[in-house]
């Protein structure tokens, strides 16, 4: 009989029942694997029976839902997560430890979702967990890829992509739901026809491929409410040819099946050639389609036909531009298949689908060729272009004159290409930017035209993380110590944190914190021996920049400091500075050539530091290879300095950096993105702010005038640390083996790492100095914490629900 009661007892007997009925195995014999899916099915057993009685009152709620698209969602491992939620932490806690589990072990067992990459998949996750234990009605919606991104190894001091097999041994969390899929045609072509006197179009000769969704339940912290992030996989319309199979083409049988499941297979597939383009536009339209499919079928469920009820009812959050044919989409949907005509459907469309931007980088604005999605997405291009018709002759009555060059830099096809961004804010209702300074960015220089026409649109809302999992189940040291302090209040309003405050001048609070860190760091060293068989001293300043590797975060900024501070040391034998680890958490796409360049320097720093035993008195370099979302719950507890060094401008938030922030991290970054509120926030005393501001950036690249090499020739200690790139310090066998980064810094040097390395230095000499006034930095680690209250993604989502979204939180009794 499945469980009905999660005390200890209970979930002690399911363990146990499950390894019997499952595996027929007793606790003794059982794998650490299969103890894993015992633990984590009892949970899911607990979440299942919230699931089922909040989908029986769902049944009956006329009220309005969200839907929240977005490309990936980087949940990580679930199962303490799950055990928080439930408020049974302690229950199952305490039952494996009565029967002698490990949970330590145990948890390692889980494997991390193959599901997103880096801070959009992360800040949709965190949405996940705030939305529903806000009680807000929501729905998730993604692909449920089947290789993800990449699993990274580290191989000859290179980056090398693996598969990362993350569904080998299922999913224990995960439902199928056959009931609700539906088909998605690509290709064919469009036939003009009349029925009942309207102009239709109907599609003939297109390849079909089924979306089937797998639904994962999200559970609100002690709530009612269980929400779904729904993953949609994707399959053949057509079974195998077994004619084409007995007669040996084995090939050619199953040729249709692997073409159609392709679509879900790789989160971010290379699009450097065409093939690779087309996979990504086949991605995106397959999961808006499946999704805006599945939406209408339910709002027709409940409320009938009343389309004009839509906006009412529903909101489609799209999570950048990835998810952008929702609006084509949507249109197809209402027109084609619902009967209405295009201005009642484009009127439902602009009330109904809200745009979160997340980048100001012009390169990093999504584009498709014309061509490419004429072929693919027939009747989406032929929407498209009537959509650009009507927001051309718009903006050519706004600008009274229809060949202002401002039409071309609003058009959504223009130049041969489909331009998602403009799409995005022309049909969508509201824009938001995800920090204040991303918010001003995108009104002043991004989308400037659209702002100066449709200023209502525009908001910043800036991100947040989710504190349950970024403090209480990866930091409970210091969860522990916070409600000792100041009781478990934070827990529901993280905000209260503040009250911590005071207890930054309590000398006995301080020595306590200290000891969290100094467990913490201990934790993280022994999480590394175990993966890398690389030893940390928890003495060491653990100074930690992880990130998705890009050259605008500047991890080459960190990268040249580190080479100066080593020349500093073995050239000076009177040199000291307080011992650091320089810890390295970062991916690189796989086609990007310079962010691979970059990983092969810090691997070559690291070795080089390892040769001199003085230098590894004072210096440590570390990449942690395959970061991922379970070596951050580790990493950042541990660490004592947030590296937060984009160029000024080109960050949209950030979330790492509250992360951070939250687990008592001191910050040197740059203002930009979220850093400039953690400083609002923290005070300039607790926090290290260095280089240019965005203004000047902006000044510069108008100006063109920036020399590179005038400060190369100025600065000796950075102009050895560059030639030292060269020159056979790092790499003796081949010396030019990461020579572009040398030139690019030298000669062309895009985001300002040398403009920037004065002050950087100069930043860090005051954290050298800061630290080792023990009490002054602990005073400056707990302000951080205390203060990061206001970047709990539950602030986030309430900003949303009152700026865009206006849905009624449920009124779901609480235990």
């Amino acid at each position: 009989m499945p469980t009905t009661k999660f005390d200890k007892e209970s979930i002690k007997q399911s363990i146990v029942g499950k390894l019997q009925r499952y595996n027929g195995k007793t606790l003794e014999d059982a794998t650490d694997h299969q103890i894993y899916y015992a633990i984590a099915s009892t949970v899911r057993d607990q979440i299942m029976q919230k699931w089922t009685e909040y989908r029986e009152k769902d049944k009956n709620y006329r009220g309005k839902r969200l839907y929240y698209l977005s490309v990936e969602f980087l949940t990580g491992r679930s199962l303490m997560c799950n055990a928080l939620n439930l408020c049974s932490t302690d229950a199952y806690m305490d039952a494996m430890k009565e029967l002698g589990i490990d949970w330590r072990k145990i948890v390692k067992e889980e494997p991390e979702p193959g599901l997103g990459n880096g801070g959009l998949g992360r800040l949709a996750a965190c949405f996940m967990d705030s939305l529903a234990s806000l009680d807000i009605p929501a729905m998730g919606c993604t692909i449920r890829y089947e290789l993800g991104l990449f699993r990274q190894m580290l191989i000859d001091g290179q980056q090398v992509e693996m598969p990362d097999t993350w569904l080998e041994n299922g999913n224990v969390w995960e439902v199928a739901a056959p009931e609700d899929a539906c088909e998605v045609h690509y290709g064919g072509w469009l036939e003009e026809t009349q029925r009942d006197g309207k102009l239709v179009f109907v599609h003939h000769d297109y390849n079909t491929v089924i979306a089937v969704p797998y639904d994962m339940p999200v559970a609100g912290y002690d709530t009612d409410t269980v929400n779904t992030l729904r993953m949609w996989r994707a399959k053949s319309a057509h079974s195998m040819d077994l004619r084409d199979f007995n007669s040996g083409n084995y090939i050619r049988a199953m040729q249709e099946d692997e073409l159609a499941s392709v679509i879900s297979k790789v989160l971010y597939p290379e699009d450097n050639h065409y093939e690779g383009k087309e996979l990504r536009l086949k991605q995106h339209y397959f999961f808006t389609s499946a999704t805006l499919q599945y939406a209408l079928r339910d709002f027709k469920r409940r409320f009938g036909h009343n389309f004009q009820l839509i906006p009412e009812k529903m909101t489609i959050q799209i999570n950048d531009t990835h998810p952008g044919l929702a609006i084509p989409e949507l249109m197809r949907l209402l027109i084609d298949q619902e009967g209405l005509g295009w201005d009642e459907a484009s009127s439902i469309v602009q009330r109904t689908i809200a745009y979160t931007n997340h980048t100001v980088m012009s390169e990093a604005l999504e584009r498709w060729p014309e061509e490419m999605v004429r072929k693919l997405l027939p009747r989406i291009y032929m929407i498209l272009q009537e959509i650009n018709r009507r927001v051309c002759a718009r903006l050519a009555n706004v600008y009274h004159n229809g060949m202002d060059p401002r039409i071309a830099g609003q058009a959504i096809t223009a130049y041969n290409m489909v331009h998602m961004a403009n799409l995005c804010v022309s049909m969508s209702y509201s824009v938001n930017g995800v920090s204040q300074l991303h918010g001003d960015i995108l009104k002043e220089k991004t989308f400037h035209d659209y702002y100066q026409i449709m200023p209502e649109k525009f908001s910043a809302i800036t991100n947040g993380i989710t504190h349950r999992r970024w403090l209480m189940v990866c930091n409970p040291g210091l969860a522990s110590l916070i409600n000792e302090a100041i009781g478990d209040q934070w827990v529901r309003d993280p905000e209260r944190l503040r009250d911590l405050l005071p207890f930054r001048d309590d000398p006995a609070f301080r020595d306590k914190f200290a000891r969290v860190k100094r467990d913490n760091k201990i934790a993280f060293g022994n999480m590394l021996q175990g993966r890398q068989d690389i030893s940390v001293s928890p003495d060491f300043l653990f100074d930690v920049q992880a990130k998705r590797l890009h050259e605008y975060k500047r991890q080459l900024l960190n990268a040249l400091h580190i080479l100066v501070l080593y020349n500093r040391i073995m050239e000076d034998p009177s040199f000291t500075m307080q011992p650091r680890t320089f810890i390295f958490g970062a991916k690189a796409s796989p086609a990007y050539y310079m962010a691979k360049q970059i990983i092969r320097l810090l691997i070559a720093i690291s070795k080089l530091i390892d040769k001199s035993p003085r230098a590894r008195e004072m210096l440590q370099v570390v990449f942690l290879e395959n970061y991922d979302v379970s070596s951050a719950e580790c990493l950042m507890p541990a660490a004592d300095l947030s590296e937060q060094l984009s160029l000024a401008g080109k960050e949209a938030s950030g979330t790492g950096n509250m992360k951070f922030m939250m687990n008592g991290a001191v910050t040197i970054g740059t203002m930009d993105g979220a850093n400039v509120e953690i400083a609002e926030q923290v005070g300039l005393d607790n926090i290290y702010i260095f280089g240019m501001r965005v203004n000047t950036v902006q000044d510069l690249d108008s100006e063109g005038s920036y020399q590179p090499m005038h400060i190369y020739e100025s600065n000796a200690e950075l102009r050895k640390a560059l030639t030292q790139i060269i020159d056979g310090t790092l790499f003796p066998d081949n010396a030019a083996a990461v020579q572009d980064i040398y030139h690019t810094l030298l000669f062309s040097d895009h985001y300002y790492v040398l403009k920037d390395f004065g002050s950087y230095s100069m930043a860090q000499r005051r954290v050298d100095k800061d630290y080792q006034d023990r009490e002054k930095w602990l005073r400056m680690a707990i302000t951080n914490t205390a203060c990061s209250g206001i970047f709990s993604s539950d602030r986030t989502i309430r900003e949303y629900n009152e700026k865009i979204w206006h849905i009624a939180q449920r009124d779901l009794k609480r235990k």
